[in-house]
């Protein structure tokens, strides 16, 4: 995923992508409505490790679905994985969640990617994702993938389901009151989320910015 914010988003998503992503709206309403335990964006912050650890926990997950450790999945390993383990995804939702998560467009699927794709399955309340849950052993990762949802709920203030800079503006005054600088460190995490440039940010975009604020990104391996 490097470099990829200030891209922007290919218009050639399909209907069916933009469903799902409209799923996910409504699902954050909805998790707006009963309200966030975190407090300030220091609370995210401080939560770093914790996430981190979580998050790293599904590179067991990422591997068994790696078929050809090449170090990304493509459609073809993702729709095998959920065949070998008996879970009912349509071929159009794989495609979908697939396409949702494959944020380069390059036809794989990296680690960082992966964590997002394993969130949104998380997310989605239907037969076949509870299946993905119970199969793949997402249940492990719920306190992890909550505190990701309390994050983007407390920094959607309005509660529409989406991140304005305003309300990152907001949402960092809230943290470092009277700082002169909060502003501009607003400014810096809403460019770093906001990676299709349309002024507002959607939990597949957070979640994209957020493996990377904790040190996960498509190169790390190469790096140890």
């Amino acid at each position: 995923m490097g470099g990829v914010f200030g891209r922007h988003e290919s218009n050639k998503r399909s209907s069916h992508g933009l469903k799902l992503e409209s799923r996910m709206v409504e699902s954050m309403r909805q998790r707006a409505s009963h309200g966030t335990s975190v407090k300030s964006f220091n609370t995210i912050i401080m939560k770093f490790p914790k996430i981190d650890e979580g998050l790293r926990n599904c590179k067991a997950i990422f591997e068994q679905f790696d078929e050809d450790s090449n170090g990304e999945i493509d459609k073809e390993e993702l729709k095998h994985c959920f065949q070998k383990l008996e879970i009912s995804f349509a071929e159009e939702e794989i495609s979908d969640l697939f396409e949702a998560c494959d944020i380069n467009e390059d036809m794989g699927m990296k680690f960082n990617e992966f964590i997002v794709f394993l969130c949104l399955v998380y997310l989605l309340n239907e037969p076949a994702a509870s299946e993905a849950k119970t199969k793949m052993g997402l249940g492990n990762l719920e306190s992890t993938f909550e505190t990701l949802v309390d994050a983007f709920v407390f920094l959607d203030k309005n509660k529409d389901g989406y991140v304005s800079k305003d309300e990152m503006v907001q949402a960092i005054n809230e943290s470092i009151p009277g700082e002169r600088s909060s502003g501009r460190i607003a400014m810096k995490r809403f460019e770093e989320m906001d990676w299709d440039k349309n002024g507002m940010v959607t939990l597949k975009e957070f979640l994209f910015a957020f493996t990377r604020w904790v040190g996960i990104g498509e190169n790390e391996d190469e790096d140890e």
